[in-house]
Protein backbone atom coordinates (compact mmCIF):
# COMPACT_ATOMS: atom_id res chain seq x y z
CA UNK A 1 0.00 0.00 0.00
CA UNK A 2 1.44 3.41 -1.02
CA UNK A 3 2.54 5.85 1.68
CA UNK A 4 0.30 8.56 0.19
CA UNK A 5 -2.79 6.35 0.50
CA UNK A 6 -1.91 5.42 4.07
CA UNK A 7 -1.52 9.09 4.96
CA UNK A 8 -4.85 10.04 3.37
CA UNK A 9 -6.71 7.32 5.26
CA UNK A 10 -5.14 8.30 8.57
CA UNK A 11 -5.97 11.96 7.92
CA UNK A 12 -9.56 10.95 7.15
CA UNK A 13 -9.82 9.43 10.64
CA UNK A 14 -8.41 12.54 12.30
CA UNK A 15 -10.67 14.89 10.32
CA UNK A 16 -13.74 12.77 11.14
CA UNK A 17 -12.83 12.74 14.84
CA UNK A 18 -12.28 16.51 14.99
CA UNK A 19 -15.54 17.26 13.18
CA UNK A 20 -17.41 14.92 15.53
CA UNK A 21 -15.74 16.53 18.55
CA UNK A 22 -16.74 20.00 17.31
CA UNK A 23 -20.37 18.88 16.97
CA UNK A 24 -20.26 17.40 20.49
CA UNK A 25 -19.00 20.66 21.98
CA UNK A 26 -21.56 22.68 20.02
CA UNK A 27 -24.47 20.62 21.39
CA UNK A 28 -26.08 21.20 24.78
CA UNK A 29 -24.64 19.05 27.57
CA UNK A 30 -27.21 16.61 28.93
CA UNK A 31 -29.45 16.75 25.85
CA UNK A 32 -30.32 13.74 23.69
CA UNK A 33 -28.50 15.38 20.77
CA UNK A 34 -25.37 15.59 22.91
CA UNK A 35 -25.29 11.80 23.24
CA UNK A 36 -25.93 11.28 19.53
CA UNK A 37 -23.09 13.67 18.65
CA UNK A 38 -20.52 11.56 20.50
CA UNK A 39 -17.41 11.00 18.31
CA UNK A 40 -18.02 7.24 18.45
CA UNK A 41 -21.36 7.84 16.71
CA UNK A 42 -20.64 10.65 14.25
CA UNK A 43 -17.03 9.60 13.50
CA UNK A 44 -17.87 6.20 11.98
CA UNK A 45 -20.67 7.76 9.89
CA UNK A 46 -18.25 10.31 8.44
CA UNK A 47 -15.60 7.66 7.78
CA UNK A 48 -18.17 5.35 6.16
CA UNK A 49 -19.22 8.19 3.86
CA UNK A 50 -15.59 8.86 2.98
CA UNK A 51 -14.95 5.20 2.12
CA UNK A 52 -18.10 5.02 -0.02
CA UNK A 53 -17.21 8.20 -1.94
CA UNK A 54 -13.60 7.18 -2.56
CA UNK A 55 -14.24 3.47 -3.13
CA UNK A 56 -11.57 2.50 -0.60
CA UNK A 57 -11.92 -1.02 0.79
CA UNK A 58 -12.55 -1.16 4.54
CA UNK A 59 -9.79 -3.73 5.05
CA UNK A 60 -7.28 -1.30 3.54
CA UNK A 61 -8.57 1.47 5.77
CA UNK A 62 -8.29 -0.77 8.84
CA UNK A 63 -4.66 -1.66 8.05
CA UNK A 64 -3.79 2.01 7.51
CA UNK A 65 -5.21 2.96 10.90
CA UNK A 66 -3.51 0.29 13.00
CA UNK A 67 -1.63 2.91 15.08
CA UNK A 68 -4.97 4.21 16.39
CA UNK A 69 -5.85 0.75 17.71
CA UNK A 70 -2.78 0.97 19.96
CA UNK A 71 -3.95 4.36 21.24
CA UNK A 72 -7.41 2.90 21.85
CA UNK A 73 -5.93 0.22 24.09
CA UNK A 74 -3.75 2.66 26.04
CA UNK A 75 -6.73 5.00 26.57
CA UNK A 76 -8.43 2.25 28.59
CA UNK A 77 -5.37 1.96 30.83
CA UNK A 78 -5.44 5.74 31.39
CA UNK A 79 -8.87 5.42 33.03
CA UNK A 80 -7.04 4.06 36.08
CA UNK A 81 -6.11 7.65 37.04
CA UNK A 82 -9.60 9.00 37.90
CA UNK A 83 -10.42 5.58 39.39
CA UNK A 84 -7.45 5.85 41.78
CA UNK A 85 -8.34 9.45 42.70
CA UNK A 86 -11.82 8.37 43.84
CA UNK A 87 -10.77 5.04 45.36
CA UNK A 88 -11.85 6.05 48.89
CA UNK A 89 -15.49 6.06 47.73
CA UNK A 90 -15.41 2.28 47.16
CA UNK A 91 -14.76 1.33 50.80
CA UNK A 92 -17.46 -0.86 52.30
CA UNK A 93 -19.19 -1.43 48.96
CA UNK A 94 -17.35 -4.51 47.71
CA UNK A 95 -20.18 -6.99 48.33
CA UNK A 96 -23.09 -5.03 46.74
CA UNK A 97 -20.91 -3.99 43.80
CA UNK A 98 -19.76 -7.57 43.22
CA UNK A 99 -23.31 -8.96 43.33
CA UNK A 100 -24.52 -6.26 40.95
CA UNK A 101 -21.61 -6.88 38.61
CA UNK A 102 -22.06 -10.65 38.37
CA UNK A 103 -25.81 -10.40 37.79
CA UNK A 104 -25.62 -7.50 35.32
CA UNK A 105 -22.72 -8.79 33.25
CA UNK A 106 -24.27 -12.25 33.00
CA UNK A 107 -27.69 -10.86 32.13
CA UNK A 108 -26.17 -8.61 29.44
CA UNK A 109 -24.72 -11.63 27.64
CA UNK A 110 -27.69 -13.95 28.13
CA UNK A 111 -30.34 -11.37 27.16
CA UNK A 112 -28.50 -10.17 24.04
CA UNK A 113 -27.63 -13.64 22.74
CA UNK A 114 -31.02 -15.06 23.74
CA UNK A 115 -32.95 -12.34 21.92
CA UNK A 116 -30.74 -12.70 18.83
CA UNK A 117 -31.25 -16.47 18.92
CA UNK A 118 -35.02 -16.02 19.06
CA UNK A 119 -34.79 -13.67 16.06
CA UNK A 120 -32.98 -16.38 14.09
CA UNK A 121 -29.42 -15.00 14.13
CA UNK A 122 -26.66 -17.28 12.88
CA UNK A 123 -23.68 -18.44 14.95
CA UNK A 124 -21.36 -15.73 13.65
CA UNK A 125 -23.85 -13.03 14.63
CA UNK A 126 -24.30 -14.52 18.09
CA UNK A 127 -20.55 -14.55 18.67
CA UNK A 128 -20.34 -10.94 17.51
CA UNK A 129 -23.19 -9.76 19.75
CA UNK A 130 -22.08 -11.55 22.94
CA UNK A 131 -19.39 -9.03 24.07
CA UNK A 132 -21.59 -5.97 23.31
CA UNK A 133 -21.60 -4.69 26.90
CA UNK A 134 -17.83 -4.24 27.13
CA UNK A 135 -16.00 -1.18 25.84
CA UNK A 136 -14.76 -1.22 22.23
CA UNK A 137 -11.10 -2.32 22.72
CA UNK A 138 -12.13 -5.15 25.05
CA UNK A 139 -15.09 -6.16 22.88
CA UNK A 140 -12.92 -6.40 19.77
CA UNK A 141 -10.34 -8.55 21.54
CA UNK A 142 -13.04 -10.83 22.95
CA UNK A 143 -14.83 -11.10 19.59
CA UNK A 144 -11.53 -11.95 17.90
CA UNK A 145 -10.87 -14.64 20.52
CA UNK A 146 -14.26 -16.35 20.14
CA UNK A 147 -14.50 -15.97 16.36
CA UNK A 148 -16.97 -13.09 15.98
CA UNK A 149 -17.12 -10.45 13.24
CA UNK A 150 -15.12 -7.44 14.46
CA UNK A 151 -17.00 -4.90 12.34
CA UNK A 152 -20.37 -6.10 13.61
CA UNK A 153 -19.13 -6.13 17.20
CA UNK A 154 -17.83 -2.56 16.94
CA UNK A 155 -21.17 -1.33 15.58
CA UNK A 156 -23.21 -3.10 18.23
CA UNK A 157 -20.94 -1.85 21.03
CA UNK A 158 -21.37 1.76 19.89
CA UNK A 159 -25.14 1.35 19.56
CA UNK A 160 -25.33 -0.17 23.06
CA UNK A 161 -23.33 2.71 24.51
CA UNK A 162 -25.44 5.39 22.83
CA UNK A 163 -28.73 3.84 23.96
CA UNK A 164 -27.44 3.48 27.53
CA UNK A 165 -26.07 7.04 27.65
CA UNK A 166 -29.35 8.50 26.34
CA UNK A 167 -31.92 6.50 28.27
CA UNK A 168 -29.90 5.83 31.45
CA UNK A 169 -30.22 9.36 32.89
CA UNK A 170 -33.89 9.45 31.86
CA UNK A 171 -34.55 6.25 33.82
CA UNK A 172 -32.61 7.60 36.81
CA UNK A 173 -34.94 10.61 36.90
CA UNK A 174 -38.06 8.46 36.48
CA UNK A 175 -36.97 6.14 39.30
CA UNK A 176 -35.76 9.04 41.49
CA UNK A 177 -32.22 7.64 41.70
CA UNK A 178 -30.03 10.43 43.10
CA UNK A 179 -26.93 8.53 44.26
CA UNK A 180 -24.06 9.17 41.84
CA UNK A 181 -22.46 5.89 42.85
CA UNK A 182 -25.46 3.92 41.57
CA UNK A 183 -25.76 6.03 38.44
CA UNK A 184 -22.09 5.63 37.57
CA UNK A 185 -21.85 1.91 38.20
CA UNK A 186 -24.96 1.22 36.10
CA UNK A 187 -23.76 3.42 33.23
CA UNK A 188 -20.35 1.76 33.27
CA UNK A 189 -21.80 -1.75 33.17
CA UNK A 190 -24.50 -1.14 30.58
CA UNK A 191 -23.10 1.63 28.38
CA UNK A 192 -19.31 1.13 28.82
CA UNK A 193 -17.15 3.92 27.28
CA UNK A 194 -19.92 6.24 26.10
CA UNK A 195 -21.81 5.76 29.36
CA UNK A 196 -18.63 6.51 31.30
CA UNK A 197 -18.16 9.74 29.36
CA UNK A 198 -21.73 10.67 30.28
CA UNK A 199 -21.09 9.74 33.93
CA UNK A 200 -17.99 11.96 34.06
CA UNK A 201 -20.20 14.87 32.99
CA UNK A 202 -22.42 14.24 36.03
CA UNK A 203 -19.64 14.20 38.64
CA UNK A 204 -16.18 12.82 39.42
CA UNK A 205 -17.70 10.26 41.78
CA UNK A 206 -20.20 9.12 39.17
CA UNK A 207 -17.40 8.84 36.61
CA UNK A 208 -15.20 6.80 38.95
CA UNK A 209 -17.95 4.26 39.59
CA UNK A 210 -18.65 4.10 35.85
CA UNK A 211 -14.98 3.34 35.19
CA UNK A 212 -15.10 0.61 37.83
CA UNK A 213 -18.23 -0.88 36.23
CA UNK A 214 -16.73 -0.65 32.75
CA UNK A 215 -13.45 -2.31 33.71
CA UNK A 216 -14.98 -5.00 35.92
CA UNK A 217 -17.59 -5.94 33.30
CA UNK A 218 -14.92 -6.17 30.62
CA UNK A 219 -12.68 -8.33 32.79
CA UNK A 220 -15.51 -10.66 33.86
CA UNK A 221 -16.78 -10.99 30.28
CA UNK A 222 -13.30 -11.70 28.97
CA UNK A 223 -12.84 -14.43 31.57
CA UNK A 224 -16.16 -16.26 31.26
CA UNK A 225 -17.40 -15.66 27.70
CA UNK A 226 -14.79 -17.78 25.83
CA UNK A 227 -15.55 -20.74 28.10
CA UNK A 228 -19.30 -20.29 27.65
CA UNK A 229 -18.81 -20.30 23.89
CA UNK A 230 -16.59 -23.38 23.98
CA UNK A 231 -19.11 -25.29 26.11
CA UNK A 232 -22.07 -24.26 23.96
CA UNK A 233 -20.36 -25.29 20.71
CA UNK A 234 -19.48 -28.78 21.93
Amino acid sequence: MEIANLTIMCLATLVAYNLATWLLRASKVGSIAHSFFHPLVIGPILVAGFLMLTGIDYQQYQVANKPFFLLLDTAIVALAIPLYQQFYNFKGLVKPLLITLIFSASFAIISAVGFALIMGADTNSLLSIAPKSTTTPMALRIAEKIGGDLSMTAGIVVLTGVIGAIFGPILFNKLSIQDDRIKGFILGITAHGIGTARALEISRKCGAFAILGLGATGALTALILPYIVLLSLR
